[in-house]
């Protein structure tokens, strides 16, 4: 019988601090959760506070891809760039990702929205990517399409050492709050007020207008970084990582996150479990808006099944440490 392959499930948003989530963790009923944490062992915390610019799903996904970078500085674009064949195996010039998205301008502040409800398809990314290309350019930044539409992909030397904040952490939030404010990060803003400028010239706004939703009106800067010249070196299987969670989290949807919750460990919770039953090594990563704990397997047999019996772990309490 051949052996069952190792699994990695990391779970974003597990634990999150905003009122409506936490109140909805008293609710939650999640049994596979209960039975796989008193079944694993905690091999691994990384706590941060809530002001790190890389959230700790993204630092504990970076961790496991075996990618070590500062905060702010985990060069998700050169991955992603490398990954589609748009950046060669030894490329070291840095990238960055640009998102399109909304955003809401209020009374005292402007508040980023979430990009990946603005509702765009291919036909208008691309027209606004040959729209943008030319001003980029002026600033040496190359712009690429990605498989997301509304995301592009940009190479250029300004992205060097600039560290920038995570679409999760800064959605909901005053753009203030996370835009770059180092010297080098000039540009960029001048940039972003270019296009704010050229956004709301184009077609496509008139047409979302008229369809009912909101404008496109800047993008989001992340991902930032150059990767080095040797693959990463991965520390263990690459990670399932599940978005059940993502939207109602950053909404603070309390009873859609619980909901969504509920839904996640019946599935791919119930799934992790079922693979530990059948022999294969596992690991778990709950992460929060503060910490990212992994669980893993650390003794079977008779002393695992008694620890499983005596020593509950109780899910509430440990995603309210996240």
């Amino acid at each position: 019988m051949a052996e069952a392959p190792p699994r990695h499930l990391l779970i974003p948003f597990a634990g999150r601090g905003s009122p409506a989530c936490r109140a909805a963790l008293a609710t939650l009923r999640l049994p596979n959760l209960e039975s796989l944490l008193s079944r694993l062992s905690l091999a691994e915390r990384d706590a941060q506070d809530e002001g790190t610019r890389s959230p700790p799903h993204e630092r504990a996904l970076a961790s496991a891809l075996g990618i070590a970078a500062e905060d702010g500085c985990i060069p998700w674009a050169a991955l992603e760039a490398r990954q589609a064949g748009i950046a060669e195996a030894g490329d070291r010039e840095a990238w960055g990702l640009v998102s399109l998205c909304h955003w809401q301008v209020g009374i005292d502040d402007v508040v980023l929205g979430d990009p990946s409800a603005i509702e765009i398809d291919a036909a208008e990314s691309a027209a606004l990517l040959d729209a943008a290309r030319p001003f980029f350019e002026e600033d040496g930044i190359a712009l690429h399409a990605s498989p997301t539409p509304g995301r592009w992909l940009a190479r250029g030397r300004i992205f060097e050492g600039l560290a920038t904040a995570s679409i999760d952490r800064a959605v909901g939030h005053p753009i203030s709050q996370w835009s770059p404010l180092a010297d080098a990060a000039r540009p960029l803003r001048r940039l972003q007020n270019e296009m704010q400028m050229l956004l709301y010239t184009q077609r496509v706004n008139d047409e979302r207008a008229a369809r009912g939703v909101p404008p496109i009106n800047s993008f989001w800067l992340s991902g930032t970084g150059a990767l080095p010249a040797d693959a990463p070196a991965a520390t263990g299987p690459t990670p399932e990582v599940s978005e059940a969670l993502r939207v109602c989290a950053l909404r603070d949807d309390g009873a859609g996150w619980a909901e969504a919750w509920q839904a996640l460990d019946a599935g791919a919770v119930a799934t992790l479990l079922a693979a530990y039953t059948a022999g294969a090594e596992v690991s778990l990563t709950l992460c929060g808006d503060r910490a990212a704990q992994r669980y893993a397997v650390q003794q079977r047999g008779l002393l695992g099944w008694a620890r499983s019996l005596f020593d509950r772990t109780h899910a509430a309490a440990v995603l309210e440490a996240l």
